[in-house]
């Protein structure tokens, strides 16, 4: 059993909702949930998924904030849910996340997945103290002085990144982050990393966009914080649709899309320090020793597939028929032979 969202709308706020599906206000409504209603302010989220039939929603209840997100492009419709647990696994704290049956107005949606946000109730929930917080919102946000694709230069190094917590000097702090690990080099670089950056937590990070296969992960969908404690950078993962054999659109691609060296500036300059190297070739063996095995991940996988699967079957909004959704769990599965093989090679090289 999955639990039922059930969101209504007033007529006038849901013409207001549907005039611009790229709009960030918020419009007003209900949500029933377990018997209990209660206000809530509610949007359209996503990039260009905002076009499709099947839209995903923002949801502000009780002061804090959900995704419900169609996963549209996901045949599986366990992508995000399954790497944020593997995240969970090897000790890079990500979202919660929930499948849910969404019905608008007594109208059902079909199957959902609830994703919690990452704000100040995020780490407030795990005690985490945080002094700033930055979403990385495009592929500018690659830890380089330049474009990713017109190789321009940037006007300022928070290009791609969005503040959401934090006094306003901490983005210059994270300007001049991003600035001094371009200008820097050898052992003042490395002495400079190592007093801004939690180094495991990135390489754990990095070791988690690597072996699900996120090639859209390194230089953006992610979020940045700086650990009040510590004054250390660290980073939390995000949008993990586009993985274990697919792309974000949901295509199968190669187990080797992305190479175990990641694509941005900040891991190959980390990587070219060699105790970073070291210890992040330590995080790849013991995650390949235990958690990135069917052993662990194929009882997830059959979790998060079943308890979906008699929904999926009545859910007609889906891109993918259900017989799609059916052979999952073995594309995932071989996802996870083949890349097991492919890093073990890569290691050696590393």
């Amino acid at each position: 059993m999955i639990p039922t969202r059930h969101i209504v709308i007033q007529e006038q706020q849901l013409r207001k909702l549907n005039e611009d599906v790229w709009s960030k206000q918020y419009v007003n409504g209900v949500l029933i949930s377990k018997g209990q209603r209660g206000a809530i302010k509610v949007r359209y989220r996503g990039g260009h998924t905002r076009e499709y039939a099947k839209k995903s929603f923002e949801i502000v209840s009780g002061g804090r904030t959900y995704h419900l997100n169609a996963e549209y492009d996901d045949p599986s419709m366990i992508r995000n849910a399954l790497s944020f647990r593997f995240f969970q696994k090897i000790g890079v704290p990500s979202p919660q996340t929930k499948h849910i049956h969404l019905k608008l107005n007594g109208v059902s949606q079909g199957v959902y997945l609830e994703i919690e946000a990452v704000d100040k109730n995020f780490f407030q929930f795990r005690k985490i103290g945080v002094q700033s917080l930055f979403y990385a919102v495009d592929d500018d946000a690659n830890f380089e002085t330049f474009h990713p694709e017109t190789k321009k230069a940037k006007k300022t190094m928070f290009e791609g990144y969005e503040q959401i917590m934090g006094l306003s000097s901490e983005k210059k702090e994270l300007r001049r982050f991003i600035a001094q690990i371009n200008q820097l080099s050898r052992k003042p670089l490395a002495y400079y990393i190592n007093s801004q950056l939690d180094v495991d937590n990135y390489l754990r990070w990095l070791a988690g966009a690597v072996f699900t296969g996120n090639f859209d992960g390194f230089d953006q969908n992610y979020a940045i914080y700086r650990h009040k404690p510590t004054k250390l950078y660290r980073i939390i993962p995000w949008d993990y649709e586009g993985t274990w054999g697919r792309n974000c659109y949901g295509k199968v691609c190669g187990s080797d899309l992305v190479r175990v060296k990641g694509y941005n500036g900040l891991t190959e300059k980390l990587l070219g320090i060699q105790s970073a190297r070291l210890r992040y070739k330590q995080i790849l063996s013991s995650i390949l020793r235990s958690s990135f095995t069917w052993k662990q991940i194929g009882p997830i996988v059959e979790h998060l597939h079943g308890n979906i699967a008699p929904y999926m079957k009545e859910d007609s909004y889906r891109k993918w028929p259900y017989s799609e959704f059916k052979g999952e769990p073995e594309l995932i599965r071989n996802y996870v032979q083949e890349r097991r093989l492919i890093i073990k090679q890569e290691l050696k090289k590393l």
